[in-house]
C-alpha cells in the first residue's frame, strides 16, 4: 500500500477524488448517518450480517466509542510483544513522512525528521501485528460500531521525534474524513507520558457537523471553542491501546522528551479513497479474513 499525504488544506491530491469527495460533501450528520444505513446493509447482503450484537464485554467499550468517540482498550500488546516488536524494526528502513526521498533507520534519524514510517511490507511481516489487528475482541468491535463486515483500510507504524521549530500537519489540531464511517485503533509501542507524545482527542466531536473543507486549528482555537475539559490525553504504557474515531478534532502532540512509536490500525466501511493500495504477499494470508484483509494482503 501506498499512502498518499493527508494535509487538509494543502493541496492533498486523493487516490480517487470522485469518491474521496463524494462522501466529503455529505456533511449533515442525519444525511451521512442515512448513507452509511444504506452502504452497510449493502456490505451485509454481499459479505453476511456478521455480529448482530456485540458481546457484554463489548458493550460498554462500544457505548463509549459512540458517545465519547475514544475508547480505551487497555494493553493490547504485552511488554514482550513489543520489544519483539522493537528488534524486528531496529534494522528497517524508515521513510520521512514529509520527504520521501529521506530513508534512514531508528539507528540514524536526520535531524530535520519529525515523523517518519515502515512500509506496508515490513510492517505486514513483522510480528505480532497481523495478529493484532485480526484480534476477534477488535473485529467484534469494529463490526458493532461499523455495523457490517469491516476492512482494514490503513496499518502503519509511525516513529514521532522530538523536535522544535513548527509541528506536522498531523501534530496540528484537525479532523480526517477517510470514509464513510470508520475508526482507528491506536497503540503505543513505547511508553508515552506527557512529555513523549500522547494522543489528543475532543471528546464527542465525531458526532459534530465537520466543515466541507477540513482545516487546522491551533490550540487556542480548540480550547476556545470546545473548552479544555472535553480533551481527552491518551496516556500509557508500551502496549497500551485505544480506539478513536478521527472524523472528531484531534491531534498526535509533539513529543519534547522522548521519540513515541505508534501502531495504527484503521477499521472502515470500505476502502479509503485517499490511499492507492497495493496488498502484500504474506506466506499466512490464508488465515486471516480475505475480505477484511483484501487492501492490505495479497
Amino acid at each position: 500500500m501506498r499512502y498518499a499525504r493527508l494535509t487538509p488544506g494543502h493541496g492533498f491530491k486523493p487516490a480517487n477524488s470522485f469518491f474521496y469527495y463524494l462522501q466529503r460533501i455529505v456533511v449533515s450528520p442525519p444525511l451521512r448517518g442515512l448513507c452509511v444505513r444504506l452502504f452497510r446493509q449493502w456490505v451485509r447482503v454481499r459479505q453476511g450480517a456478521g455480529i448482530t450484537e456485540p458481546p457484554p464485554a463489548q458493550r460498554q467499550l462500544l457505548d463509549r466509542l459512540h458517545a465519547e468517540g475514544y475508547a480505551a482498550l487497555g494493553n493490547v500488546l504485552t511488554r514482550a510483544q513489543c520489544d519483539d516488536i522493537h528488534r524486528y524494526f531496529v534494522p528497517r528502513t524508515l521513510t520521512d513522512r514529509h520527504d520521501a526521498a529521506s530513508t534512514f533507520t531508528i539507528d540514524s534519524v536526520p535531524a530535520s525528521a519529525r515523523l517518519a514510517e515502515y512500509s506496508l511490507s515490513d510492517i505486514v511481516h513483522c510480528p505480532h501485528i497481523l495478529a493484532l489487528a485480526n484480534d476477534r475482541r477488535l473485529l467484534e468491535l469494529a463490526t458493532s460500531y461499523i455495523g457490517c463486515k469491516p476492512t482494514i483500510s490503513q496499518l502503519g507504524v509511525r516513529w514521532s521525534f522530538p523536535r522544535t521549530g513548527l509541528g506536522s500537519d498531523l501534530q496540528t489540531f484537525h479532523r480526517d474524513s477517510e470514509d464513510w464511517r470508520y475508526f482507528k485503533v491506536i497503540v503505543y509501542l513505547t511508553d508515552v507520558g506527557p512529555g513523549d507524545g500522547p494522543h489528543v482527542y475532543v471528546r464527542g466531536t465525531h458526532q459534530t457537523r465537520a466543515p466541507m473543507r477540513l482545516h487546522l486549528q491551533t490550540d487556542g482555537e480548540v480550547s476556545e471553542e470546545y473548552g479544555a475539559e472535553r480533551l481527552i490525553v491518551a496516556m500509557g504504557e508500551r502496549g497500551f491501546g485505544f480506539a478513536v474515531d478521527t472524523a472528531g478534532v484531534h491531534k498526535g502532540a509533539p513529543p519534547t522528551e522522548r521519540p513515541r512509536l505508534m501502531l495504527q490500525i484503521q477499521y472502515s466501511l470500505f476502502r479509503s479513497y485517499a490511499y492507492v493500495y497495493e496488498p502484500e504477499p504474506h506466506p499466512a494470508a490464508d488465515a486471516f479474513d480475505r475480505y477484511i484483509n483484501r487492501l492490505i494482503l495479497a
